[in-house]
């Protein structure tokens, strides 16, 4: 995806999921693609889904760019941090941003099956800022381009 948002809006790091979402699908794997960006803006992890690859339930995005961002800064925590991913986290994606104290998670498109809001919507402390919605069309469209693939 050509990243022609404004440096380092929500839009431009979400289109850098979205790069990943295509690298996840281009594999065979869902296309979901998340970072994790430090609050001056630097990208300390990525990950996209590669549970068929790594035959793996627990190989999202969302917890390959935690693992990548806390191995960067050599800590558990994610404090100061935002997380960008293009579909909502599920449960237990949702459980682990808790678990990393992340500050914010930004997500695209909504999960209506099994997004962690449908389950566990408190399972984020209600002080951690939480948006959907951005770049949601694009990433919706890349879901339903591989979903549409598969049953053909």
């Amino acid at each position: 995806m050509k990243n022609t948002y404004p440096l380092y809006s929500h839009e431009y790091f979400m289109a850098k999921a979205l790069d990943l979402a295509e690298q996840a699908m281009e594999e065979g794997e869902v296309p979901v693609g998340a970072i994790v960006v430090t609050e001056n803006n630097q990208i300390i992890g990525k990950g996209y889904n590669q549970t068929e690859r790594l035959n793996d339930v627990t190989a999202h995005a969302e917890m390959l760019a935690i693992t990548a961002a806390a191995n960067k800064l050599d800590a558990k925590y994610l404090r100061d941090c935002r997380l960008y991913v293009t579909l909502e986290p599920c449960v237990m994606c949702a459980g682990a941003l808790a678990w990393s104290q992340i500050d914010t998670i930004i997500y695209g498109a909504e999960d209506t099956k099994r997004g962690y809001r449908h389950y566990a919507e408190a399972i984020i402390h209600h002080n951690k800022e939480v948006m959907g919605g951005v770049l949601a069309s694009e990433s919706e469209l890349m879901l339903k381009e591989f979903f549409s693939k598969l049953r053909t």
